[in-house]
C-alpha cells in the first residue's frame, strides 16, 4: 500500500525515533508498504518518520543508481534499530534531496565511510562497513531516525535563499508527484 509521505513541518521529522521492540508481522507489513511508497515516489531511501511513524527503521535501494559499466555495488535492505558506530575517512560534498522536502536540493558534507550496527528482518544483529554513495544514503536516512533533515546541514546563505520555498512546503503549497501529507 502506498502511504503518504510526511512533509517538512511535522514534529515527527524532528524527533529521535523509538526502538522497535519486536520484528513482527506489523513491522514486516510496514516495510513492504515503505518499499512500495519509496518506489512510487522514485526515491532511493525512506525512513519511518517520513511516513509518520516514530520508529528506528529505514530502507535504502542504491542498486537502482548503479551503472552496469562500473564496479560499484548497490545496497537494497531494511535497517532496524540502527546505530552508526563510526563515521570516518575523507568527508565529501554531494547534492542531496529528500522526499519530505520536494524540489529542494543542497550540498551536504558527510564522511565517505561508516560502520553501522542494525537488526535485519530476522532480528539478527549485524555490523557492516559502507563507503561512497551507499554510506551517504545510509547517513541521510539515519539522520531521519535521529530527528535531523538534510537542510539542517546547509550553509546559512543557502538556508536564507530557500526559506520561502521551505515555508511553502510547510503550508502544502507544493506539488511533488506522489502522495504527501502536510502539517496543519
Amino acid at each position: 500500500m502506498i502511504l503518504p509521505i510526511y512533509a517538512l513541518g511535522f514534529p515527527v521529522l524532528n524527533k529521535k525515533a523509538k526502538d522497535i521492540e519486536s520484528i513482527d508481522e506489523t513491522i514486516t507489513t510496514l516495510i513492504t508498504n515503505m518499499w512500495e511508497t519509496m518506489y512510487n515516489a522514485q526515491g532511493i531511501g525512506l525512513a519511518a518518520p517520513q511516513i509518520g511513524k516514530s520508529l528506528r527503521l529505514f530502507i535504502i535501494d542504491t542498486e537502482q543508481m548503479m551503472d552496469d559499466d562500473n564496479d560499484l555495488v548497490g545496497v537494497k535492505k531494511a535497517f532496524i534499530n540502527a546505530t552508526i558506530v563510526k563515521e570516518y575517512d575523507k568527508p565529501f560534498d554531494y547534492e542531496e534531496g529528500c522526499l519530505s522536502i520536494p524540489d529542494i536540493r543542497g550540498n551536504v558534507t558527510r564522511n565517505s565511510r561508516i560502520t553501522i550496527s542494525y537488526q535485519d528482518l530476522d532480528g539478527k544483529q549485524i555490523t557492516e562497513d559502507y563507503d561512497g554513495i551507499n554510506a551517504r544514503v545510509i547517513q541521510h536516512e539515519y539522520d531521519h531516525i535521529e530527528g535531523k533533515l538534510f537542510v539542517d546541514y546547509l550553509k546559512p546563505l543557502k538556508k536564507r535563499r530557500i526559506a520561502r520555498k521551505l515555508d511553502k512546503i510547510k503550508k502544502g503549497e507544493v506539488s511533488a508527484g506522489y502522495r504527501m501529507k502536510f502539517y496543519g
